[in-house]
């Protein structure tokens, strides 16, 4: 077995094993809260309280978030690396927009299992630092979708539309499963331009714009499991 060919069936591996990963993840955080029940709407007072006495479910929920998340990039890379031999500058791109969005999205989830936390913390016992950490744990509302936090999540979510609409066409080939994922990704990639136009444009409000990138965000997951058909029959 040639380098190249080892270096295909690991590739596709990691693929396949992505997409695994990104299911089980993906069914945990249904059972796992993010934040005070109320999200967008809860009161600050609630929301500190909330975090002080859920401190370890909270770690644990942005915890899983962080592994769905580099699920994702890895089943993304697969995929770049699938168009490779055909497209390889755009399979280049796609995987340094791919890189580009774990930073985006390791920066909000790392303050989720670390500062955020301790902020709560700190807010309740009155400790020192508390009048700071007050004004950071507002600033860092994760429900919120202007706040800082939230806005290093939607950087993250438009380089996914970024990479959908790059791999998209060189994607579409004669398989089913990559019709699928290459049909997914290019609506899934439109779908977040479009949601951001309308956001621009003021007529998707702050409250709705949570909802409005569920279709988004649902697609990516098809166009994700259909290839891992692909990246089971490519892996030897």
């Amino acid at each position: 077995m040639d380098i190249f060919t080892s270096l295909d069936n690991r590739i596709n591996r990691l693929g396949l094993w992505s997409v695994v990963v990104l299911i089980v993840t993906t069914v945990i955080s249904l059972y796992l809260p993010l934040d005070v029940p109320g999200g967008y709407n809860a009161e600050h007072a609630d929301r500190v309280a909330w975090l002080s006495s859920n401190r370890e479910l909270f770690i644990t929920a942005w915890a899983n978030q962080i592994v769905a998340m580099l699920s994702v990039a890895g089943a993304f890379f697969a995929i770049a690396w699938r168009i490779g031999s055909t497209n390889p500058l755009t399979a280049i791109v796609a995987a340094m927009v791919v890189l580009m969005s774990v930073m985006a999205f390791l920066v909000p989830k790392f303050i989720a299992v670390w500062t955020i936390p301790m902020l709560a913390d700190t807010i309740t016992t009155g400790a020192v630092g508390s009048e700071l950490a007050d004004p950071l744990l507002r600033i860092l509302n994760v429900s919120v979708p202007f706040s800082l936090y939230t806005s290093f999540d939607y950087l993250g979510f438009w380089l996914y539309s970024v990479f959908a609409l790059l791999v998209a066409k060189p994607l579409y080939s004669a398989s089913l499963a990559t019709k699928i994922s290459s049909v997914g990704l290019g609506l899934s990639g439109i779908l977040f331009q479009l949601t951001l136009l309308g956001i621009w444009a003021g007529e998707i409000i702050a409250v709705d714009i949570e909802g409005s990138f569920i279709g988004f965000s649902l697609l990516l997951i098809v166009a994700i499991i259909a290839m891992a058909f692909e990246f089971k029959k490519a892996k030897s």
